[in-house]
């Protein structure tokens, strides 16, 4: 199982930029697939991006041309750029990866944006 560790989290205006990075255990050049999620209380966790081993990309509709992906295999990190935040994008943020079958969670971190 990968060991996966949010940061960057936190409280931004309406409009405003948040990044949050994703630290693994493993190097990221083995991960089959690893993506992002978010969970608000009382519905189910919902995808926000992911990225294949192959880099192929893919986003949720309500995030395309606000929210990228990056991935760095020196530092074993996935990156999520936030920009133009909406109060609707308050949520816990997950990292996810998939390595060998098994799928594996960070703790999540808080992003809140005020209107």
């Amino acid at each position: 199982q990968v060991q996966l560790v949010e940061s960057g989290g936190g409280l931004v205006q309406a409009g405003g930029s948040l990044s949050l990075s994703c630290s693994a255990s493993e190097s990221i050049d083995r991960i089959n697939s690893m993506a992002w999620y978010r969970q608000v209380p009382g519905k189910q966790r919902a995808l926000v991006a992911l990225i294949s081993l192959d880099g192929t990309k893919m986003f949720a509709d309500h995030v395309k041309g606000r929210f990228t992906l990056s991935r760095d295999s020196a530092k074993n990190t996935l990156s999520l750029q936030m920009n133009s935040l909406k109060p609707e994008d308050t949520a816990v943020y997950y990292c996810s990866a998939i390595l060998n079958g098994i799928h594996s969670w960070g703790q999540g971190t808080q992003v809140t944006v005020s209107s």
